[in-house]
């Protein structure tokens, strides 16, 4: 169940202000405000789905295919295409996901360390 009292929702309702990178009628791409590296975006959609397999699950395919052309012209904006990036989205409290808003990290612009498959265990 979608909760409203996130901070991508707020930022949606101007409610928290954040540097955007991008927005048309169905996306918003700004900068973290926490940034992992040299370049950290967020994109996320502007409809309230909670995570990707909820937004794959009931969103449709064209706006799946929006969203993901969408993080590609982010990518495209930020100059990081040619030298490389990562994308990045967490589903759930296991994975870590901190705000219940569907949402991809578009990390780059520095040289990234090779993903860790390291489980963390209690």
């Amino acid at each position: 169940m979608y909760d409203k009292n996130n901070v991508f929702y707020k930022i949606l309702q101007s409610e928290i202000p954040a540097k955007k990178i991008y927005e048309d009628e169905l996306v918003l791409s700004f900068y973290d405000i926490n940034p992992a590296c040299r370049v950290h975006a967020i994109v996320i959609p502007k409809k309230s789905y909670v995570d990707f397999h909820n937004f794959v699950k009931t969103a449709t395919s064209d706006e799946v295919g929006h969203f993901f052309a969408a993080v590609a012209k982010v990518a495209d904006m930020l100059e990081i295409s040619n030298s490389g990036y990562r994308i990045v989205s967490n589903v759930g409290e296991d994975s870590g996901q901190e705000v219940p808003h569907f949402h991809v990290h578009i990390l780059g612009g520095e040289k990234l360390q090779p993903h860790s498959t390291k489980i963390l265990r209690p």
